[in-house]
């Protein structure tokens, strides 16, 4: 029996869309739309409830990198959210892409790394591309496609999800463990959530079927999550005594607007590698000028340079994260938004 990719599907609970025949590599490939060089990611809203109604499907939502996969006829290119080639990252799935049998598309996915359970593993991700600013190639790494925004010479970005759905699983299909299709997962939405939050799961993307795709986040995706994480900014770091990295905890803030605001700080979730690796770059980053206002005998101040991805389960009445814990660091070229506090 084949193994599901994602732990939340039940056999009686297979992906809606329907294989297509696959259309011969052979037959003339003649470009009716000119293939862009990059297509803004249409970006999912977070919302704190479930949407209803046959008008949404649901997948799992992966904890990864966005990437846009280009396949062309003189090669594969891997394009980042922010738009930096990162071909030379994931060579795995750039070889996998290149072995799809088509002429020329775009694919839209989440590169992640898997963990024991079958989960991604944001931390793992990361560090198998070396840390923050590594050169190091993500050999481990697999895709979970979700859409497909180009295909044989043809624009589909007007196209309703329904039918890029049925396109992107006939060409996945067959294609092997590297490349997966990201599963449309049917029932209950809120049932879901809540068995996606009992096996430990990020959360859910719902995403309206009739929809085109459209860059920006303009509610057509939307984002329900069982355990909240964000990024934020580091403007500097706690020292410790105790710890043999000297690094205590990480100083967090927001944004408000144009200005910086202090969001408190996290000192779990990081292994004294990470901590020593952070120390050092931020003592790299020192600065007398903090970006927020904060008092300590013990705080080293930094330029507000690092993002780092943040799990954590709420709020204090302050405005403060609650039960924080460190994921790893976002890098620049990923396009990460930085929590804006008007969003709580």
């Amino acid at each position: 029996m084949k193994q599901r990719a994602k732990p939340l599907l039940q056999d009686n609970q297979a992906a809606q869309s329907k294989p297509r025949r696959r259309r011969d590599p052979a037959q003339p490939n003649l470009p009716f739309d000119p293939m862009p060089d990059r297509v803004e990611p249409c970006l999912a809203m977070l919302k704190p409830t479930v949407p209803s109604g046959p008008d949404w499907a649901f997948e799992i939502k992966s904890d990864g990198y966005r990437l846009a996969i280009h396949i062309e006829p003189k090669g594969v290119r891997i394009i980042t959210r922010g738009g930096h080639d990162w071909t030379h990252r994931f060579p795995a799935i750039a070889d996998a892409a290149g072995k799809l049998g088509v002429g020329t598309a775009i694919l839209d996915g989440e590169a992640v790394v898997l963990n024991d359970e079958g989960h991604s593993d944001f931390g793992a991700l990361q560090r198998s591309l070396g840390g923050r600013g590594g050169k190091r190639e993500s050999t481990e790494s697999v895709l979970f496609a979700f859409d497909l925004l180009y295909f044989d010479g043809h624009d589909l970005t007007g196209t309703e999800l329904a039918v890029r759905r049925h396109l992107l699983e006939d060409l996945l299909e067959g294609a092997g463990t590297t490349i997966r299709l990201s599963e449309e997962v049917g029932g209950d939405g809120g049932d879901l959530l809540e068995n996606a939050r009992s096996l430990g799961l990020e959360g859910i993307i719902a995403k309206r079927r009739d929809s085109t795709y459209r860059s920006g986040r303009n509610g057509d995706w939307l984002k329900i999550k069982c355990i909240q994480s964000e990024s934020f900014i580091v403007v500097g770091y706690e020292r410790s005594a105790s710890a043999r990295s000297g690094l205590g905890s990480l100083l967090l803030a927001a944004c408000r607007g144009t200005d910086w605001v202090s969001v408190g700080a996290v000192g779990t979730g990081f292994k004294e590698k990470d901590a020593v690796n952070l120390k050092s770059t931020l003592d790299k980053l020192r600065t007398k000028m903090p970006a927020v206002p904060l008092k300590g005998k013990n705080l080293v101040f930094a330029q507000p340079t690092l993002i780092a991805e943040i799990e954590f389960r709420g709020w204090t009445d302050d405005g403060s994260l609650r039960h924080a814990s460190y994921k790893g660091l976002r890098e620049v070229q990923d396009n990460a938004a930085i929590f804006d506090m008007s969003d709580r």
